[in-house]
């Protein structure tokens, strides 16, 4: 790339880590209220951890589900901000509000009819009888995590992302006092166990959604964005429209991987346990790029809704460099030190052994999902969401899960090789997701001198 090209590249770097480093901090710290949780409630025995396992699980697919649906209004928001339609972003936004309440309140419904579905999939009965009170409140917690989510993507699209990881990290702050005192009942108060542990959660993600709404209403800084509006079908419909594809790609992402985790599973306790320490690790390690992709997303959104098209490529290619230097790194770490990295997490031998290969398929995924992920940014930022979502289906499902069964039992990789069709997938998908944004943007290119 000759200097003139990489120019402009590079002046986009800042702009992307300023946005990408408070997103990656509240993704994760909306991982750590399930992570309390679990520690929290491990000295009540294997069931009650059990228990928050199992209802983490399916929450995730139905969290997955709301973040994608709810995100597309992060890019509405940008393209308005970067156009200067100041007055138009308390609309989106209170119509996003009314959204919101509306995808929790179905999350909710979804999730607690799911636990009638459990005897089905053939789920340990103590386990089951365990759950009812800790699951009915893990499916409320749907809506106040459904309504901080657009707080969240309206701050980020207006250049403030460390609002939004402010309040998540207050959630995380009330649970874990909130988990000591519910759980295990000092002094006189009564010990609900693992109930209590869902009552905290509930409480504290409600806690710090009425935390953001007071300061919308009240902060002088968010005079624009609380101006009164009217609720109206159409603006509600546009963001659902926009924003389902993603709701459903994301979706099809979570079941995708819930069903190679049940793969993994019929190679026995060992594989599932080392398939679960991996994962742990890949889960934190992709916090990055799946920040950069949501940081991309709003540059575009807000350069093409100030008309720089221009702008567009070098974002997309300044955001492709910072995710793939990070999962190079993360790559190579995984390579040199797998039986290392796997031995932080468990002392079981045979755990680490299986771990370890697993890691070492997952070093080449961190470096193709990280371009693949960005690139769906860059067109999710030009709100082009429908052929991208189909793509990642056609990648996760008819592709990376029929061919990673393949490869672990005819080709003889065992559980490396459900994870090696996913490999497979993504590079499906990465190539053809940056040609789609590298075609779409081919106009908008400078003539040369």
């Amino acid at each position: 790339m000759t200097q003139p090209a990489a120019r402009p590249i590079l002046a986009e770097m800042p702009g992307i880590l300023r946005l990408a480093v408070p997103i990656v901090a509240g993704l994760s710290a909306s991982t750590l209220i399930g992570v309390t949780d679990s520690l929290m409630l491990a000295p009540l025995g294997p069931v009650a951890l059990a228990a928050a396992g199992l209802t983490g699980a399916a929450a995730l697919i139905i969290y997955a589900a709301l973040y994608g649906l709810l995100s597309a209004l992060s890019v509405r928001i940008g393209q308005a901000w970067g156009a200067g339609e100041a007055r138009r972003i308390p609309l989106i936004l209170r119509n996003g509000l009314a959204l919101g309440a509306l995808a929790g309140l179905g999350g909710t419904l979804v999730m607690g009819g799911s636990f009638f579905l459990l005897p089905w999939l053939d789920q340990p009965p103590e386990v089951i009888a365990a759950l009812p009170g800790y699951w009915a409140a893990i499916s409320l917690f749907m809506i106040p995590f459904s309504l901080l989510t657009v707080f969240k993507a309206s701050f980020e699209a207006i250049d403030r992302p460390w609002l939004g990881t402010l309040f998540a990290f207050v959630a995380v702050a009330v649970n874990v006092p909130l988990n000591y005192v519910l759980i295990w009942g000092p002094g006189p108060l009564p010990a609900l166990g693992l109930i209590g542990a869902g009552i905290a959660s509930v409480a504290a993600e409600g806690f710090a959604l009425a935390l953001a709404w007071i300061y919308w209403r009240a902060a002088p800084s968010m005079r624009r964005l609380r101006l009164r509006r009217a609720l109206t079908l159409s603006e509600i419909g546009a963001s659902l429209r926009e924003g389902a594809p993603l709701g459903a790609l994301y979706l099809a992402e979570t079941g995708a991987m819930a069903v190679a985790v049940a793969m993994i599973g019929t190679f026995g306790t060992v594989a599932l346990a080392a398939n679960q320490v991996a994962s742990a690790v890949g889960a934190l390690l992709y916090m990055l790029p799946l920040g950069v992709a949501g940081a991309v997303a709003i540059r575009v959104a807000q350069e093409q809704g100030a008309g720089n098209l221009a702008a567009l490529r070098p974002i997309a290619w300044a955001a492709i460099g910072l995710a793939s230097l990070w999962q190079a790194a993360c790559a190579g770490a995984l390579i040199v030190g797998a039986n290392a990295i796997a031995g932080l997490v468990t002392a079981d031998p045979a755990v680490i052994a299986a771990a370890a290969a697993i890691l070492l398929v997952f070093a080449p995924m961190q470096i193709v999902d990280g371009i693949q992920s960005t690139a769906l940014g860059a067109l999710r930022g030009m709100s082009d969401v429908a052929v991208p979502a189909a793509v990642s289906i056609l990648a996760y499902w008819i592709v990376a899960l029929p061919l990673g069964w393949l490869l672990a039992t005819r080709g003889g990789m065992g559980p490396p090789g459900i994870w090696a069709g996913f490999l497979a997938g993504l590079i499906l998908a990465a190539a053809i997701l940056l040609r789609r944004f590298l075609g779409r943007t081919a106009a908008d290119l400078p003539s040369p001198p």
